[in-house]
């Protein structure tokens, strides 16, 4: 579904991205991990549109995406939540979902009534899906950390993508919350024949979910394999696993 060849993305003198490779395949859970200043976030950016590479190339299904603006790419079908929650806090839990699922149906210039009759059944199947139909009516401002991140995803999913990808999708959870994260994030998956990319610092989630991982390094790739392969790579071990 997607392929990252020698990628790059200098800021200035700094190379944020210095020859990045990638593979995603239709229905994988794939996760990119690698230490702060990695690149983890620029090669995100470049595969959603907020950047342009320098060079190299970003193939989705073949075509080459990577000078395509944002709104083009995510009607393609890839869809994005961010490392922060990237809500509207006054609005309703459900507004938030619907506003998504509106603009996905073109319908994005009708925000104020009628359209708040519009998309209903597909923002309360929606909400269903991830849990919070019974959260519906709340203030998105009120949610707990944790529900903020899963009203996020459920934004994603408004734009029915086959491509979700998701900058740290615990960060700042509890260990329960991470939990239950994770494990709506691969049932969507399985339900919902979603691909997922995802990056993420804590290794046991990673280990635990993702069916190939790319370790990334200074900008650049090191490895991209299975689990097992990776954890046994001497040089990741040394760079980010420790000795055990």
């Amino acid at each position: 579904m997607l392929r990252i060849k020698n990628l790059h993305k200098a800021f200035d003198d700094f190379k944020a991205v210095d020859g990045a490779h990638l593979s995603v395949d239709k229905g994988q859970l794939v996760a990119v991990i690698g230490p702060n200043g990695a690149g983890k976030t620029t090669l995100f950016n470049l595969i959603c549109g907020q950047l342009q590479p320098d060079k190299g190339q970003i193939l989705l299904a073949d075509e080459d995406i990577g000078k395509l603006p944002p709104h083009v790419i995510c009607r393609k079908g890839i869809a994005r939540s961010f490392q922060i929650a990237n809500i509207f806090p006054r609005l309703s839990v459900f507004r938030n979902v619907q506003v998504s699922v509106l603009s996905q149906q073109k319908l994005s210039n009708k925000l104020f009534h009628p359209a708040a009759q519009l998309a209903v059944d597909e923002t309360n199947h929606i909400l269903d899906s991830v849990g919070l139909l019974d959260k519906k009516r709340d203030l998105a401002g009120s949610l707990s950390h944790g529900d903020k991140r899963i009203l996020e995803i459920a934004i994603a999913m408004g734009n029915e993508p086959e491509l979700l990808i998701l900058d740290e999708p615990t960060a700042g959870m509890s260990p329960e919350e991470t939990t239950t994260t994770m494990a709506l994030i691969q049932r969507l998956a399985a339900d919902q024949g979603l691909t997922i990319l995802f990056c993420e610092h804590d290794m046991e989630v990673v280990f635990g979910v993702a069916q190939s991982i790319m370790v990334m390094q200074q900008g650049k790739t090191i490895v991209q394999d299975d689990p097992l392969t990776v954890r046994q790579n001497i040089e990741v071990q040394q760079a980010y696993l420790g000795d055990e």
